[in-house]
């Protein structure tokens, strides 16, 4: 079997929340690493034993407990904004990696429930510290995590876009939009680097 068609088969048993604690940046480097071997399969939280068992029946690797390092298994939980201590400043958008928030600069932002995966990667930038998680009430179920994909690629694909026309935008508008994309990293690498402070205690 090529690694290829392994790393697709691999990335359809994942679930697809893009939420980085396994240590990859998304589902798909993810399951790139689990095929080449550099990787191994019990390092996704929000897919549990149940994508363990499905990895371990794909790959022919042994079925091994949910390392703890990338965090514990547990029912789904969706973010939910606080909308009278919202500022507007958009941090929570640009750290969403399916799009499932809306609002503009300076207005009130609101999480659509229907899209959130819980990959809780919207709270650390939040300066007001107005996003909670909360218990969906609900599963997460394959349809879910195939439209969640589809978002995640169509949010590639429109950065990528944006890239392009800061290419070819005046210094000042490439300055702007570069500071902002720091910021965003930096908040999101403040993100990872909490929980494995947590996770450490």
């Amino acid at each position: 079997m090529s690694p290829t068609p392994l790393a697709d088969r691999i990335d359809a048993l994942l679930p697809q929340t893009q939420c980085t604690r396994c240590g990859y940046p998304a589902c798909r480097p993810y399951a790139e690493a689990v095929a080449a071997g550099s990787a191994d399969i019990n390092r996704c939280p929000p897919g549990g034993t149940t994508t363990i068992a499905a990895l371990a029946a794909l790959t022919g690797r042994a079925a091994r407990p949910l390392d703890v390092s990338c965090g514990r298994e547990g029912p789904l939980a969706l973010a939910v904004i606080d909308e009278a201590t919202c500022i507007g400043c958009t941090l929570c958008i640009d750290a969403c990696p399916v799009d499932a928030i809306i609002g503009a600069q300076k207005r009130m932002h609101t999480v659509l429930a229907s899209l959130c995966t819980g990959c809780e990667l919207c709270v650390p930038p939040c300066p007001v510290d107005c996003i909670v998680l909360r218990p969906a009430a609900r599963a997460w179920m394959p349809a879910d995590a195939a439209a969640a994909r589809q978002r995640y690629d169509a949010r590639l694909q429109r950065l990528a876009r944006h890239e392009r026309l800061a290419d070819r935008a005046a210094p000042g508008d490439a300055n702007a939009i570069a500071a902002r994309k720091a910021a965003v990293d930096a908040a999101l690498a403040r993100a990872r680097a909490r929980r494995a402070g947590v996770k450490a205690r």
